[in-house]
């Protein structure tokens, strides 16, 4: 474990089943989520043309796949992942071995008291990594402090839960599963969780407690493929931890008609053709920041944010 962790809940979360499960699905997740990739890398300025040697933080990396992306678009710089997850770094290691890459490295630590090297990092992004920190602020402030000044600050965290197809699909359970902690119920805004910051006005006011500046906030979806078949991917879906708390609350023949129901569900999502992908709408805010260039530009020019 890392030498000092004050997010002791999605540690534990993270070094456990839940950990286990993204690294044993390491190409599913990035199934899922491969749709944000590119307007991530980019919105970090992270292009082949500009970004060949520079120093890149990625944030909840888990198994390294964003690391990697990262790495190959700065190939004279270098690439950092950080996560709670040793399950799922000791993935990321091997698959960044088995693809040759050099430039790249990761550490187990919580991004909130990380000891970072003072703007060490020219850029840092994160793929969803970002929505479980017990105190964004501070988690943010030292991320900026790790950013040289005028880096930049990009991610992608999950926008409106309505927007979201998996959310619906977990919801068609409420009248199968407990309602307590219903899966159509996952998180609010502004508290620790999925959907900690579906809302613009908490990502802007967080941000800017933590000295960012030209914050800029813009809603992406993207479809990604959850199983083929609706029976594997209503599987795939009561793996996750969401699944797998709902379905400890209940005995084995309910566990069987929720995963039927489930399946039921997917099965509108499900391609006529021999592949049988079940692609799922994702909805995301994709956000970026500057860390200011000069110390007295965040005092001096607080806003200058939009969000579409």
């Amino acid at each position: 474990m890392p030498d000092v962790v004050v997010n002791t809940e999605q540690a534990q979360a993270w070094n456990g089943p839940e950990g286990s499960h993204w690294a044993e699905n390491q190409d599913r997740w990035n199934a899922v989520n491969e749709g944000f990739n590119e307007p991530l890398l980019d919105a970090a300025g992270l292009t082949p043309e500009t970004a060949g040697d520079h120093r890149v933080l990625d944030l909840g990396c888990g198994s390294g796949q964003t690391t990697r992306l990262a790495a190959l678009r700065a190939p004279h710089g270098h690439a950092l992942g950080l996560d709670l997850s040793g399950p799922m770094l000791a993935t990321a290691r091997e698959r960044a071995a088995h693809e040759g890459i050099a430039n790249i490295a990761f550490a187990q630590g919580d991004a909130q008291v990380h000891r970072f090297e003072p703007g060490a990092f020219d850029a840092a992004v994160s793929r969803f990594g970002v929505m479980f920190f017990a105190d964004p602020a501070a988690a943010f402030g030292n991320i900026g402090r790790a950013l040289r000044p005028g880096g930049r600050l990009a991610f992608v965290c999950p926008a409106d839960a309505a927007l979201n197809d998996w959310v619906a699909a977990m919801a068609s359970l409420r009248d199968t599963l407990p309602a307590d902690g219903s899966p159509g119920d996952f998180g609010r805004p502004g508290l620790p969780g999925m959907f900690s910051l579906a809302a613009p006005d908490r990502i802007h006011e967080v941000l800017t407690a933590a000295g960012f500046t030209g914050v800029d906030i813009n809603q992406v979806q993207a479809y990604g493929t959850w199983g083929h078949g609706a029976e594997d991917a209503a599987e795939f879906l009561l793996g996750t931890g969401p699944g797998r708390h709902l379905l400890e609350q209940v005995d084995a023949s309910t566990r069987a008609r929720a995963r039927h129901a489930l399946a039921d569900h997917l099965r509108r999502h499900q391609a006529a053709d021999a592949d049988r992908a079940v692609r799922l709408r994702s909805a995301a805010w994709l956000v970026a920041a500057d860390r200011p260039a000069h110390p007295r530009q965040a005092a001096q020019d607080p806003d200058g944010s939009t969000v579409a």
